[in-house]
């Protein structure tokens, strides 16, 4: 036909790119995303084979390379997480095949795979556990690294945050957090770091930081640090998974059970934590009927296995479980114990000694006693540098100023915050606080 395009079939839209081409973008966000998803599975699988947490990195990061290639021209696969582990993991197969070790390393690799595939039915050692994910977390808590160290290693190979990311929410120079995560992964290599469960006294002198590394891994997805969602559950089911094991591992551990109740009951809340579209929803405003009731019954009871077990005050995990209970106990906003709430914050602000559980406070207070009680415990965290560029202080801060009638002082106080935050959810709601206000 005269004047035909011979091309009708692939369409450009109104940014000038054809059907196909946008469908390649959304397989490229695709890959993305189930890696994100995915990475630290892959991560803990191939240090099983490789034995070294920064080629496991690199060998996981090969395999997102080849799905950039392969799923954008080839569609997704049924199994994209399967599909990744398996890529990475004959990657990580060929790699030890070029050692020397070549023969050794095979027949460990065989037993490893026969573990995988054929676990037995019941373990050789009741102390043992056959979990990735936990050797990896018991990996990075190795007492080389600094705190420090293993915060921004966490987060990298469990949370899946890039470095920048990472800076951002520590508030340190991005190079800082890319040397310290380099150290690390140097430091676990040159000391050869068993990629295991420990048993007995080395166990217990890494369990503070390994129930810190999973609370970490929880946060991040339960209100993730950065980018568009403000959700990741995944990280939180991993999280809440890791919990349940240590209890049954660690039965006698008050702060063990302290984090799984704490875990479990933050989690009875996630249906209702956004909208239909994403959208963060303010705990005053979330639908009860929503919160998973038995999630609320397994953290009731987790918290009731902390106390038994206890022979000295509450920890600060079992603290931040009661904090949550009643929360779950209370079927309306308007029922919640709010001087309840902020004495158990006074419990665990002389516990820990945190600005951020300070903060905390002040909003329990400012529920209990009103707005007026709480803006100088607010206004005096304004001088701690820690909290300089911390984004809730400032949005806290404009809640409370905007209960007293101070508007004009509220809406900057909004404004500032949303300026500081790294979530695009959360700079939404923040924003739309402010307009709220007027102005």
């Amino acid at each position: 036909m005269v004047g035909c395009d011979t091309t009708a079939h692939r369409r450009t839209g109104r940014d000038g790119r054809t059907g196909a081409d946008r469908a390649g973008r959304r397989r490229g966000r695709d890959v993305e995303t189930v890696f994100r998803m995915e990475f630290p599975r892959v991560i803990a699988g191939v240090t099983r084979i490789v034995r070294d947490v920064g080629i496991a990195e690199e060998l996981a990061q090969d395999a997102l390379v080849a799905a950039l290639e392969q799923w954008p021209r080839d569609g997704v696969p049924d199994n994209p997480g399967a599909w990744l582990m398996t890529t990475a993991r004959n990657r990580a197969v060929d790699l030890v095949r070029r050692r020397e070790t070549y023969a050794r390393k095979l027949a460990e690799i065989g037993r490893d795979a026969a573990t995988v595939t054929a676990p037995p039915e019941v373990p050789a050692d009741p102390d043992d556990i056959d979990d990735d994910l936990l050797r990896l977390v018991f990996t990075v808590c190795h007492p080389a690294l600094s705190a420090e160290a293993r915060t921004a290693l966490t987060l990298r190979l469990l949370g899946g945050l890039t470095t920048a990311e990472i800076a951002r929410a520590f508030l340190v120079p991005e190079p800082t957090v890319a040397q310290r995560i380099v150290r690390a992964k140097r430091t676990l290599a040159r000391r050869n770091v068993a990629f295991e469960v420990p048993y007995g006294p080395d166990r217990e002198a890494r369990l503070g930081s390994v129930l810190d590394v999973i609370y970490l891994i929880f946060n991040e997805g339960y209100a993730a640090t950065a980018g568009d969602d403000w959700l990741r559950p995944a990280l939180c089911e991993d999280a809440l998974r890791l919990a349940r094991v240590l209890s049954g591992l660690m039965p006698k551990e008050p702060e063990v059970h302290g984090l799984t109740a704490l875990l479990e009951l933050q989690a009875s809340r996630t249906a209702a934590r956004t909208g239909p579209d994403g959208a963060p929803v303010l705990l005053k405003d979330q639908n009860r009927a929503r919160w998973n009731r038995l999630l609320i019954g397994r953290g009731v009871a987790a918290l009731a296995r902390a106390d038994a077990v206890a022979s000295g005050p509450p920890g600060p995990y079992a603290l931040q479980a009661a904090i949550a209970a009643c929360h779950a106990h209370a079927y309306r906003y308007e029922e919640t114990d709010w001087p309840r709430i902020a004495a158990l914050y006074g419990l665990l602000a002389a516990r820990t000694a945190s600005p951020v559980v300070e903060l905390n406070r002040a909003v329990a207070v400012s529920m209990a006693e009103g707005p007026e009680a709480a803006l100088p415990l607010v206004d005096a965290l304004t001088e701690v540098p820690a909290l300089r560029d911390y984004h809730l202080l400032p949005s806290v801060r404009g809640d409370l100023l905007a209960r007293l009638g101070r508007t004009d002082e509220a809406r900057a106080e909004f404004t500032r915050a949303a300026r500081l935050a790294g979530n695009a959810r959360e700079r939404e709601l923040l924003l739309r606080r402010a307009r709220d206000l007027g102005g």
